[in-house]
């Protein structure tokens, strides 16, 4: 770490606490300034910031908002729609309140003339104070820009710095959150705290902090007195310190349950029905009786068509109904084989939804689950409006999701097979009807479907609603009219999600300060520069 250490030497105020913070890395020591003087601050230089903003807008720029990203005034991106690094830094850390405060060359353009919206980041700025700090930009969107805006807060507590080309101190992933204002910069499209892409700096110092004043000279000491003759004598002892404890109980770990003897207490008896025991396969090729399948697609989808970038709405016919985990999709019909564990239910009901005034049309019908062992299908009927061409395709009977059934889940217990939270990954073919707004093998809501091969069998209740998605009304987005500055142009708005995030929907770290910096931010508590840089995908 000696190369850390000369161009970042900081006071001893600094590297005396160091050991105690965070983001501890030794730094060279020189004597804390005299009371009363103010500390030096130590200019930074050569800084770098790697933030995407958030990845999942990016994709949706370039994906379903068919718009483009550009970098201009020393800013780039890094290939396949990466994050972007904005360079150039410049700035100070100061020695006596450990504040990093640096500004960053470059801006970053989103444009799309079919959603109509144009936003440029720009003079991003980092400042960091014991164990925060925030990401500061000049946000210009519809026209009009607004200086210094607090896009993000940072959270450094947990970052720790590396070192880097040139005696540069780096801080990786730094989570960043959205703020108050953030939010309303993006429109209501995400939600204040919510994460943001983490971000990493790298800065350098510039020269080394100002000479303290040189402390006085120590007097001489005193003439240390002769020792006293020691005593005689002779003095011996034992002692033991010896102890045992032990933390003991009695009792059985809980067992797994074999399949076939889970519950005696629901398979004691019998039923006159064609139901077998609780747990046990049922008789080969049953009919389904009733049955209900729970699916919500995937919740930032959902998000994102009701929210102020589509301002759409989900429809529900046929029967479909809202429920705790999206929607619910009645009256399942098919077979079931308990000896080869074989499901083909097949459900009523469809869910529609619509937005950008008509552009979004895609429609899921006739939902089914195909099953077998612990591999399964999710299928539908498909409805997907081009939004380029506005071309109408009908797919019927698509593998919209690759299902992963838990080993054993196939069976009838008390005459009612239940896949419950069934992991649904997008299939290639489901990932054309959402326009590569999703990629294969991306995560959907979870499956659950539950059907009945006994006429006597009840299914579990589930609470539902009915008609269209709880706040998918045309209600406007409540942004206008602040004169802040938001995502939004005269033509439209880009705003969309409530819980989900904006790329799956439409779908390192602030660096804190250097060596001398880092200390300093452990002193405050771990506070670093931001920065940064989207490395994990979703």
């Amino acid at each position: 770490m000696a190369a850390i250490r000369r161009p970042l030497a900081l006071a001893a105020a600094i590297a005396t606490t160091a050991t105690t913070a965070a983001l501890c890395l030794p730094t060279t020591a020189t004597a804390a300034p005299a009371a009363g003087a103010a500390a030096p601050k130590l200019e930074l230089k050569n800084g770098t910031l790697d933030w995407g903003v958030k990845e999942s807008f990016r994709k949706y720029v370039k994906g379903m908002a068919l718009g483009d990203i550009t970098t201009a005034d020393g800013a780039r991106q890094a290939p396949d729609n990466g994050p972007f690094t904005f360079t150039g830094g410049t700035g100070t850390y100061d020695m006596s309140t450990h504040a990093v405060a640096t500004t960053f060359k470059g801006s970053v353009r989103f444009t799309s003339k079919a959603h109509g919206f144009d936003i440029e980041l720009a003079d991003l700025k980092v400042a960091t104070k014991g164990r925060t700090g925030a990401i500061t930009a000049d946000v210009t969107a519809a026209g009009r820009t607004q200086d210094d805006v607090a896009l993000a807060s940072l959270d450094l507590s947990g970052v720790r710095p590396g070192s880097g080309t040139g005696g540069a101190m780096t801080f990786a992933k730094i989570p960043v959150k959205l703020t108050a204002k953030g939010a309303e910069a993006f429109n209501g499209m995400y939600k204040e705290g919510q994460e943001l892409d983490p971000a990493t700096l790298s800065v350098t110092a510039a020269s080394k902090p100002g000479k303290p004043e040189e402390p006085g000279k120590p007097g001489k000491p005193g003439k240390p007195a002769e020792p006293g003759k020691p005593g005689t004598g002779s003095g011996s002892g034992s002692g033991s310190n010896s102890g045992s404890g032990h933390d003991s109980g009695s009792g059985s770990p809980n067992t797994p349950a074999t399949h076939g003897t889970s519950d005696k207490k629901r398979t004691n008896g019998s039923s006159s029905s064609s139901s077998s025991s609780a747990g046990s396969p049922a008789a080969a090729s049953d009919k389904i009786v009733d049955g209900t399948l729970d699916w919500g697609v995937k919740k930032s989808f959902r998000d994102y068509v009701t929210g102020p970038i589509a301002h759409g709405k989900a429809e529900l016919a046929g029967g479909a109904a809202t429920s705790a985990a999206g929607y619910r999709f009645p009256k399942g019909h098919g077979t079931f084989d308990g000896a080869t564990s074989a499901l083909t239910a097949e459900f009523n009901g469809s869910v529609r939804f619509t937005g950008h005034e008509g552009a979004l049309d895609l429609k899921f019908s006739n939902l089914k689950v195909k099953a077998t062992g612990t591999k399964g299908t999710l299928v539908a009927d498909v409805s997907a409006k081009s939004r380029a061409t506005g071309k109408v395709t009908n797919t019927a009977g698509m593998a919209l999701a690759d299902l992963k059934v838990p080993s054993g889940a196939l069976v009838a217990k008390n005459g009612v097979v239940t896949l419950k939270n069934v992991p649904a990954t997008l299939t290639a073919a489901g990932s054309k009807a959402f326009e590569s707004m999703y990629q294969p093998g991306q995560a959907l809501d979870p499956v659950t479907a539950t059907v009945s091969v006994d006429p006597n069998a009840q299914l579990p209740a589930g609470n539902t609603g009915s008609g269209s998605e709880p706040g998918s009304g045309s209600g406007s987005s409540g942004a206008s009219g602040s004169g802040a500055a938001s995502f939004s142009s005269g033509a439209g708005t880009v705003g969309g999600t409530g819980g989900g995030s904006l790329a799956a929907t439409g779908a390192s770290t602030p660096a804190g300060a250097l060596a001398g910096v880092a200390a300093g931010l452990i002193v405050a508590g771990g506070a670093a520069t931001y920065a940064v840089r989207r490395r994990a995908t979703r």
